[in-house]
């Protein structure tokens, strides 16, 4: 029984012991460059007495013995190790000055994308890779745009930002830099005067839009509204000119049928023209002498 106790307290203490030491010593065995852990988007550069041994860029438990052979061992102690990031990282130019062709000052906002390609080249082809690339993309901007008609320089955008790009990558791969997309963003008027100059003859030319737009609609309306009255007109003289016709035809029909119906007919109609005629009637007495009774 005491042996069993004396057994499971040496095991505990072994078990404390392991999770107390075996931290400190992958620790060690990793400074030493037993092994080394390589993250996502990362580079790791090794270098011994100032020259590049070898890169390992693929994410996971890597150890350089492996892949550089007994030299990886010296490089704790005669060498360096270098981390490189190559995620993709976006940068943004606010405010970069060109004149137009008419001279007119104009404010360039350009945006940029570009990740590490070659860790080597990035570590040393260029003690500030980061601020080369941004100075060569604004100066290339500011070439390309400069001296452009003003309309081009507002409308052609897309084909201005692949021009910039197309200039900047071959400088951007001997930095080690690959350059993503490139995109000119913005322009502005930097000058205060002149958005308003403008601001006020688009106004203008709103205004002269929109009068123009409504007196051509109010013509339009008016060349409806005459059409429409030539044809209803043009269709009422078509009936007015066929109703004789067919009045004469159905007053014919009514005299072969009944001629006293005819008659009767008449008196009506001729009744009816005198009475809408307004015209003064008088009446005689049937079978009365109109001479003697005017005498």
């Amino acid at each position: 029984m005491l042996f069993d106790i004396d057994s499971s307290l040496g095991l505990s203490v072994a078990f404390i012991v392991g999770l107390l030491y075996i931290p400190l010593l992958l620790a060690i065995a990793r400074a030493l460059g037993l092994y080394a852990i390589v993250n996502e988007r990362e580079a790791q550069v090794f270098t011994l007495f100032g020259k590049v041994i070898g890169t390992l860029d693929e994410p996971g438990l890597r150890f350089p013995l492996g892949y550089f052979g007994p030299k990886a061992l010296l490089v704790p102690f005669f060498g360096k190790l270098y981390r490189v990031s190559t995620t993709l990282r976006q940068h943004y130019l606010r405010d970069q000055m060109v004149n137009s062709e008419e001279g007119t000052p104009m404010g360039v906002g350009i945006w940029y994308e570009m990740r590490v390609s070659d860790p080597v080249a990035y570590l040393f082809r260029n003690a500030n890779p980061d601020a080369s690339l941004q100075a060569n993309v604004a100066s290339s901007t500011i070439s390309t745009l400069s001296n452009l008609e003003m309309d081009k320089m507002l409308e052609d955008r897309h084909q201005l930002s692949r021009r910039v790009r197309a200039t900047v990558s071959p400088l951007s791969e001997q930095w080690g830099y690959q350059l993503g997309s490139v995109y000119i963003r913005k322009v502005a008027f930097t000058d205060r005067q002149m958005v308003d100059n403008i601001t006020e003859k688009v106004v203008k030319r709103l205004v002269q839009v929109t009068s123009a737009m409504k007196q051509d609609g109010e013509n339009r309306v008016g060349l409806i509204k005459s059409e429409t009255a030539f044809n209803v007109s043009q269709q009422m003289a078509e009936a007015a000119a066929t109703r004789p016709a067919i009045v004469g035809e159905a007053l014919n029909a009514i005299a072969q049928q009944d001629p006293e119906v005819l008659d009767a007919v008449m008196e009506v109609m001729e009744t009816e023209q005198l009475i809408h005629s307004g015209a003064k009637v008088e009446m005689l007495p049937a079978g009365a002498d109109l001479m003697v009774q005017l005498g």
